[in-house]
């Protein structure tokens, strides 16, 4: 007579799952990339409220010159007519100018601008909206 053989009592395996520490690792990289790569625009030096224009182009890339409601004006560190200067310098213009600010403000420092021998100056403006 045969024996048979020892039968166990089933019991369910536990299911393996994936490795999750490989996947943490993609994760933080991923993180650490965009962290790295990202430009971290510094506030601006004053509230400003832009004008809007219903259509144009992407403003140039580079620092920007701003102009306030008040006339105050800034670059960078630079503030008054330093910041003319080391906007000059500092190749072509993005003009980010408060919509309050006078248009006799305005047309001085592009006329002071143009006085330094600045040719590309762009106004940075918002879409309209639709």
């Amino acid at each position: 007579m045969r024996r048979r053989p020892f039968l166990r009592p089933t019991t369910p395996r536990a299911t393996r799952s994936e490795p999750i520490v490989p996947m943490i690792n993609v994760v933080f990289l991923l993180l650490i990339f965009f962290l790295m790569t990202a430009q971290i625009t510094p506030p601006d030096p004053f509230p400003l409220e832009l004008p809007s224009a219903s259509s144009g182009d992407d403003p140039a890339p580079g620092q920007p010159l701003f102009l306030s409601q008040t006339g105050d004006i800034a670059f960078g560190p630079a503030r008054g007519p330093e910041a003319l200067t080391a906007a000059h310098t500092a190749g072509p213009i993005r003009l980010h100018a408060d919509q309050r600010a006078s248009g006799e403000t305005l047309a001085t420092l592009l006329r002071d601008l143009a006085a330094l021998g600045a040719t590309d100056i762009t106004l940075v403006t918002l879409e309209a909206a639709p």
